[in-house]
Protein backbone atom coordinates (compact mmCIF):
# COMPACT_ATOMS: atom_id res chain seq x y z
CA UNK A 1 0.00 0.00 0.00
CA UNK A 2 1.23 3.44 -0.59
CA UNK A 3 0.96 4.72 2.79
CA UNK A 4 1.84 8.24 2.19
CA UNK A 5 -1.07 8.61 -0.50
CA UNK A 6 -2.78 7.38 2.35
CA UNK A 7 -2.18 9.78 4.63
CA UNK A 8 -2.63 12.82 2.54
CA UNK A 9 -6.07 11.25 1.40
CA UNK A 10 -7.02 11.32 5.15
CA UNK A 11 -5.91 15.25 5.67
CA UNK A 12 -7.47 16.37 1.92
CA UNK A 13 -10.64 14.80 3.13
CA UNK A 14 -10.14 16.46 6.68
CA UNK A 15 -9.78 19.37 4.47
CA UNK A 16 -12.61 19.23 2.20
CA UNK A 17 -14.73 18.61 5.36
CA UNK A 18 -13.90 21.76 7.19
CA UNK A 19 -14.08 23.72 3.64
CA UNK A 20 -17.32 22.43 3.06
CA UNK A 21 -18.39 23.77 6.59
CA UNK A 22 -17.06 26.85 6.04
CA UNK A 23 -18.51 27.14 2.77
CA UNK A 24 -21.99 26.08 3.70
CA UNK A 25 -22.22 28.33 7.10
CA UNK A 26 -19.40 30.77 7.15
CA UNK A 27 -19.96 32.33 3.35
CA UNK A 28 -23.10 32.56 3.21
CA UNK A 29 -23.68 36.17 4.98
CA UNK A 30 -20.29 37.80 3.39
CA UNK A 31 -20.58 36.22 -0.09
CA UNK A 32 -22.72 36.28 -2.81
CA UNK A 33 -24.06 33.30 -4.38
CA UNK A 34 -21.87 32.67 -7.60
CA UNK A 35 -18.92 32.83 -5.24
CA UNK A 36 -20.10 30.21 -2.89
CA UNK A 37 -20.96 28.39 -5.54
CA UNK A 38 -17.35 28.08 -6.84
CA UNK A 39 -16.11 27.65 -3.50
CA UNK A 40 -17.99 24.74 -3.17
CA UNK A 41 -16.67 23.77 -6.74
CA UNK A 42 -13.67 23.36 -5.33
CA UNK A 43 -14.63 21.09 -2.10
CA UNK A 44 -16.55 19.06 -4.01
CA UNK A 45 -13.45 18.77 -6.77
CA UNK A 46 -11.25 18.24 -3.74
CA UNK A 47 -13.71 15.22 -2.74
CA UNK A 48 -13.76 13.00 -6.07
CA UNK A 49 -10.09 13.17 -5.83
CA UNK A 50 -9.52 12.49 -2.78
CA UNK A 51 -10.94 8.98 -2.83
CA UNK A 52 -9.03 8.54 -5.90
CA UNK A 53 -6.13 9.20 -4.14
CA UNK A 54 -7.83 6.31 -1.65
CA UNK A 55 -8.19 4.27 -4.38
CA UNK A 56 -3.99 4.73 -5.80
CA UNK A 57 -3.28 3.96 -2.24
CA UNK A 58 -4.98 0.74 -2.13
CA UNK A 59 -5.00 0.32 -6.21
CA UNK A 60 -0.75 -1.05 -5.24
CA UNK A 61 -2.26 -4.20 -3.69
CA UNK A 62 -2.88 -5.26 -7.22
CA UNK A 63 -0.71 -3.18 -9.56
CA UNK A 64 2.60 -2.85 -9.54
CA UNK A 65 3.02 0.30 -11.56
CA UNK A 66 5.10 3.53 -11.18
CA UNK A 67 2.25 5.17 -12.87
CA UNK A 68 -0.05 4.52 -9.95
CA UNK A 69 2.40 7.01 -7.99
CA UNK A 70 2.14 9.67 -11.07
CA UNK A 71 -1.68 9.33 -10.97
CA UNK A 72 -1.22 9.99 -7.21
CA UNK A 73 1.11 12.84 -7.51
CA UNK A 74 -1.34 14.48 -10.33
CA UNK A 75 -3.99 13.84 -8.24
CA UNK A 76 -2.67 16.05 -5.19
CA UNK A 77 -1.34 18.59 -7.80
CA UNK A 78 -5.19 18.90 -9.12
CA UNK A 79 -6.30 19.11 -5.79
CA UNK A 80 -3.77 22.10 -4.75
CA UNK A 81 -4.41 23.93 -8.27
CA UNK A 82 -7.64 23.40 -9.77
CA UNK A 83 -9.59 23.24 -5.82
CA UNK A 84 -7.18 25.90 -4.30
CA UNK A 85 -7.57 28.38 -7.06
CA UNK A 86 -11.16 27.97 -6.96
CA UNK A 87 -10.90 28.79 -2.93
CA UNK A 88 -8.42 31.76 -3.26
CA UNK A 89 -10.67 33.19 -5.77
CA UNK A 90 -13.75 32.69 -4.21
CA UNK A 91 -12.09 34.21 -0.78
CA UNK A 92 -10.01 36.96 -2.20
CA UNK A 93 -11.06 36.96 -5.30
CA UNK A 94 -7.69 36.49 -6.54
CA UNK A 95 -8.30 36.77 -10.38
CA UNK A 96 -4.96 35.49 -11.19
CA UNK A 97 -5.63 32.06 -10.36
CA UNK A 98 -7.83 31.71 -13.63
CA UNK A 99 -5.57 30.52 -15.87
CA UNK A 100 -3.99 28.01 -12.71
CA UNK A 101 -7.39 26.13 -12.75
CA UNK A 102 -7.45 24.28 -16.38
CA UNK A 103 -3.90 23.49 -14.90
CA UNK A 104 -5.51 21.43 -12.06
CA UNK A 105 -8.08 20.44 -13.85
CA UNK A 106 -5.34 18.65 -16.72
CA UNK A 107 -4.06 16.86 -13.75
CA UNK A 108 -6.73 15.49 -12.82
CA UNK A 109 -7.36 14.00 -16.10
CA UNK A 110 -3.72 13.00 -16.55
CA UNK A 111 -3.97 11.12 -13.34
CA UNK A 112 -7.45 9.28 -14.60
CA UNK A 113 -5.09 8.55 -17.51
CA UNK A 114 -2.10 7.19 -15.88
CA UNK A 115 -5.02 4.82 -13.49
CA UNK A 116 -6.28 3.79 -16.85
CA UNK A 117 -2.78 2.70 -18.31
CA UNK A 118 -1.44 1.04 -15.71
CA UNK A 119 -4.72 -1.18 -15.66
CA UNK A 120 -4.38 -1.77 -19.12
CA UNK A 121 -0.88 -2.77 -18.81
CA UNK A 122 -1.60 -5.10 -16.22
CA UNK A 123 -4.04 -6.61 -17.98
CA UNK A 124 -1.98 -7.47 -20.94
CA UNK A 125 0.48 -8.79 -18.33
CA UNK A 126 -1.74 -11.20 -17.37
CA UNK A 127 -2.83 -12.34 -21.16
CA UNK A 128 0.59 -13.39 -21.58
Amino acid sequence: MRNGFLLLAALSGFIAVALGAFGAHGLKNVAPPDLIAIFNLGVEYQFYHTFALIAVAFSGHWLKSRLLDWAGYLFIAGMVLFSGSLYLYALIGAKWTGPVTPMGGVCFLLGWLFIAVAVWRNRVKELD
